[in-house]
């Protein structure tokens, strides 16, 4: 029997939004959302405030959503962007949504922030979201949530659309200098759809994700999992685990996953948010096994 641990998350909401720091820059919002050198000034000033050893981009999880049509309200100093109107009823719709273009909008500006600030010298962890994230933009979730229960097929269809643009997001993550991609997908995760659809999950789209971006990607790119998605694969012995030691004594976490960079595909075994959390000289990566 499947046996999936949930992880209690308290990062979710953890986007990298505060007054305090946003007010300190002087900017004009909603419009610093939009703009890659507001968004390389926010990303430093939020490294700084944190005392952490990278800079995240983006600053919520609506990016891909509103790159395929979603409709978003971009907030201010105090909250950052999320959905506003939801645009599909249907899994036709959401199957009818273009590609992504990365060479407009919001998404090209967090593309070309990534870049600025590893021209800089600076470690990028860049978030990418998951399927369940994703269609929140889109769709509302309990519509969502009933596609998978009374329309498989064309759910499965939907899956397979999206990890066809997650992958060719991480591709451009990774070419605009990406050291470190945060996967996650906060509302898909075990508490939600329970443990028999967070299987299927697991074993149709997101094992299969990640062994395709393990073989596009450049080896110097770390792939950073949420702690939900790690155990879901690891409860569907779909992956285990493998501690690596990256140092002699104790080290914060975000200094662990900076030494796995070219030395692992992945890790996991807590939420990259967690800047306090620390390690005893060695890090539990994860190794996919074979599917075949």
């Amino acid at each position: 029997m499947v046996q999936i641990a949930d992880y209690s998350c308290t990062y979710d909401n953890s986007v990298g939004i505060r007054e305090a720091v946003t007010r300190e820059l002087e900017l004009t919002f909603p419009d610093a959302y939009k703009n890659w050198k507001t968004m390389r000034d926010i990303a430093l000033a939020l490294k700084k405030e944190d005392k952490a050893e990278f800079c995240e981009l983006p600053f919520c999880h609506t990016v891909e959503g509103e790159a395929m049509g979603g409709i978003i309200n971009y907030g201010d100093a105090k909250s950052g962007p999320r959905a506003k109107t939801y645009i599909c009823q249907t899994p036709e719709e959401i199957l009818a949504l273009p590609q992504i273009d990365f060479t407009k909008g919001r998404i090209r500006e967090v593309l070309k922030a990534c870049e600025a600030l590893s021209k800089m010298g600076e470690t990028v962890v860049f978030e990418i979201s998951g399927p369940f994230t994703v269609l929140n933009v889109l769709a509302d979730a309990s519509i969502t949530l009933k596609w998978m229960r009374k329309q498989p097929e064309e759910m499965k269809a939907i899956l397979e659309k999206l990890k066809g643009e997650l992958l060719r997001y991480m591709q451009e993550a990774a070419r605009a200098g990406a050291a470190i991609i945060s996967y996650a997908d906060s509302t898909g995760g075990v508490n939600i759809l329970g443990p028999k659809q967070m299987a299927a999950v697991t074993e149709l789209f997101t094992y299969p994700l990640l062994k395709e971006a393990d073989k596009i990607l450049p080896e110097n790119v770390l792939i950073q999992l949420c702690p939900k998605t790690s155990f879901a694969l690891i409860g569907t012995d779909l992956a285990k685990w493998k501690e690596i030691k990256v140092s002699d004594g104790e080290l914060c976490y975000g200094q662990a996953c900076g030494k796995l960079v070219g030395r692992a595909r992945f890790t996991g075994q807590t939420c990259i948010k967690n800047i306090e959390y620390c390690i005893d000289s060695t890090v539990q990566t994860l190794e996919l096994t074979a599917n075949d």
